[in-house]
């Protein structure tokens, strides 16, 4: 394994009763080694790791670190605000989200990269999922079995999964949004919204935040890959267009109602896709996937990518 700045100090927060690290620290340092948070801190807090056990559990988990982003990861939280860096291949690349797409990114929140990746390169996550849940596409019965938490699929290592965070034009568009191409893709989940049927209710959340709503709200983005041709009745994406422009107003304006608790679901939308349109929204919007009315199971890969500077909020509200 090679020198990664912090990785003991991770460790011992969980193990040794250590000082944590600050969240983007965190973050980055887990999605420079290939991991999904909730997976990394579930091992540490159960196995209580040596660091050699627990270095030997990464690479066994998600490969050895890829040197050039361990080298990037290193000095980005090494150098404490230094200048930064930028990604040439990047920058070179035609934009691909077009002045009518940023024009709609500004008014609604949200934009959709249109065939972001290939239908053969979706397929080859939805198996993932299939697999994971020992489920059948044409087998309804097989849908509602065990394998999934709420709507989330805990898969986040696969040769298929890299696709879409490797893809050139999936962080083209987020460089774009971004307005800078040093970015850090995330280590993320798989999705699964089956029909709602008077057995099985919809196990996704309402429309939610998973930001802070401590003022000032940094801009940061989300994103999901649709993996199903997706109808607005198919469990879509949903959100409330253009919220961010009048959030501020809306929290001043609650007279003592916990924002969390106020139903917005009135105001949403759902947003459909093809297989292989990714979705991008602000992380100020509030969103949700959608009960699925249709008559299968709706497939999504969470994805993201965000800056090793990104502000985090000191207290959540």
């Amino acid at each position: 394994m090679p020198r990664i700045a912090h990785l003991d100090d991770l460790r011992r927060a969980f193990v040794a009763g250590g000082e944590p690290l600050p969240e983007i620290t965190t973050r980055l340092l887990l999605d420079t080694l290939g991991l999904g948070n909730r997976q990394a801190f579930d091992f540490l807090a159960r196995a209580r790791p040596t660091q050699e056990e627990f270095e030997q559990w990464v690479i066994e988990t998600a490969g050895m670190p890829d040197p050039d982003l361990v080298v990037r990861y290193n000095a980005a939280v090494e150098a404490h605000a230094a200048a930064r860096s930028t990604e040439p291949d990047i920058d070179r690349l035609p934009n691909v989200l077009s002045e009518a797409d940023l024009t709609q990114w500004e008014r609604d929140g949200y934009v959709i990269l249109h065939d972001a990746i290939s239908r053969e390169a979706c397929a080859e996550v939805a198996r993932l999922v299939w697999d994971f849940l020992d489920a059948c596409a044409d087998e309804p019965v097989s849908w509602y079995g065990k394998g999934a938490e709420g709507i989330m699929v805990p898969v986040y290592q696969h040769p298929a999964l890299e696709v879409g965070r490797r893809s050139p034009r999936v962080r083209k568009a987020f460089a774009q949004l971004w307005g800078r191409s040093d970015l850090w893709v995330t280590i993320d989940q798989l999705g699964f919204n089956p029909p709602v049927t008077e057995h099985s209710a919809f196990k996704g959340s309402d429309l939610h935040w998973d930001v802070s709503l401590a003022r000032p709200i940094p801009f940061a983005t989300q994103a999901l890959l649709y993996l199903t041709d997706t109808s607005t009745d198919h469990g879509a994406f949903r959100c409330v267009p253009g919220f961010h422009h009048r959030l501020d107003a809306w929290l001043d304006n609650l007279d003592g109602q916990l924002p969390r608790e106020v139903d917005l679901s009135d105001e949403a939308v759902c947003v459909p896709g093809r297989v292989g349109d990714l979705v991008i929204w602000r992380q100020d919007l509030p969103h949700g996937a959608s009960p699925n009315r249709a008559d299968r199971p709706r497939l999504v890969q969470y994805l993201n990518f965000y800056p090793p500077d990104l502000e985090m909020a000191d207290q959540w509200l």
